[in-house]
């Protein structure tokens, strides 16, 4: 297992990917890693994260695990787009000019790729943060500047899962009645939140965690859920487990008390590693794999990009990630592995027929 000890040579070195770009930024003492994935199948697109790492190296070895994880997102639902991740590690939180500053720097480092990358919101950055990189670079992913255009991918992530969860259902009970179905959001932010609402409006039952317990409260009282500490979560008995935070909830140590029978959450790199999808596949957990059940967001931004301007055309191609849920799921189960098993080999399919057609 990757014991995250790993320094910047040893990392660069086992790299896979077509490139990387680093810069330290004396300005603010931080370190703007963009991992440069996969191009095959168009142009490298993926967010940009800010966040304190204990060490730069953690930032790099963040950004590099994001950027392998856009490349199979965009191949697993077929979009022309190749991956990458930005990260920008922060030794601290970063506020007012310090910010937009890094932020604009970083606009201006986008500007020297020339177009090969394109970059948008991720955890840690909001809308206004990516209005600051776009007012140097226009290579900004999501700030449109189209009038009356979603301006957070939030909600349209959270359809994605909703949709993905149903797909779990049919598969694992044949329908997708979420009527007296638990749901598990662990993580009631722009996407959570959202979720929870739509598993309620559905007839689910939900329960929140959060690290911010007021906010999980004020959702519960909201839609009538019920609150689920930290400590508590992964012993909880629900139907699903949705993961919508931070990644690698999946482990060694989680699995084994997990009281769900399905798995379906926005988190990025849910898995610790590739064996717990074995593991939880030896448990009978039905594992819906992140960048695919994740991919909402990132598909309604870039199809606004590519002049799509109809909200219920947006909701409806993200509304298909269930669809492809569906073929993963069934494919699993005739080969006798795991859903990640079958999303990966729908992955290589893709890349593949892209080489071929070149």
């Amino acid at each position: 297992m990757d014991d995250g000890g790993e320094g910047f040579l040893e990392l660069i070195e086992a790299w896979d990917g077509v490139g990387l770009v680093v810069r330290y930024d004396e300005q603010t003492g931080s370190w703007i890693f963009i991992a440069l994935h996969d191009d095959t199948l168009g142009p490298m697109v993926g967010g940009c994260r800010m966040q304190v790492y204990a060490r730069p190296e953690d930032g790099l070895r963040d950004a590099m695990r994001l950027g392998r994880g856009m490349t199979h997102k965009w191949a697993a639902i077929n979009f022309p787009f190749g991956g990458a991740k930005a990260v920008l590690a922060i030794p601290k939180p970063l506020v007012g000019s310090q910010r937009r500053g890094l932020l604009h720097r970083f606009g201006a480092l986008l500007n020297s790729l020339a177009g090969a990358y394109g970059t948008g919101e991720d955890l840690g950055t909001t809308p206004d943060d990516l209005r600051a990189v776009a007012s140097i670079s226009k290579h900004v992913i999501g700030i449109h500047g189209i009038e009356d255009a979603p301006s957070d991918p939030g909600p349209f992530t959270a359809l994605g899962v909703f949709a993905g969860i149903r797909s779990a259902l049919r598969h694992r009970h044949g329908s997708d009645d979420l009527t007296d179905r638990s749901v598990l959001v662990q993580g009631v932010g722009h996407v959570g939140g959202p979720l929870a609402r739509m598993i309620s409006k559905a007839g689910g039952s939900v329960l929140l965690c959060d690290v911010d317990a007021d906010l999980a409260f004020a959702i519960s009282v909201e839609i009538g859920g019920n609150v689920v500490t930290q400590e508590n979560v992964y012993r909880t008995r629900c139907d699903v487990y949705a993961p919508c935070a931070v990644g690698a909830t999946l482990s060694p140590a989680t699995i084994p008390n997990l009281r769900c029978d399905i798995i379906a959450g926005s988190a990025n790199n849910q898995l610790e590693s590739v064996a717990d999808a074995h593991a939880l596949a030896e448990r009978g957990i039905l594992y819906a794999p992140d960048y695919v059940v994740n991919a909402g967001g990132a598909m309604a931004f870039t199809l606004i990009y590519q002049g799509e301007r109809h909200v219920a055309e947006l909701e409806r191609r993200v509304r298909g990630i269930g669809d492809a849920l569906d073929e993963i799921f069934a494919e699993a189960e005739a080969a006798g592995e795991s859903p990640l098993e079958a999303a990966q080999r729908r992955v290589q399919r893709a890349l593949q027929s892209a080489e071929n057609r070149d």
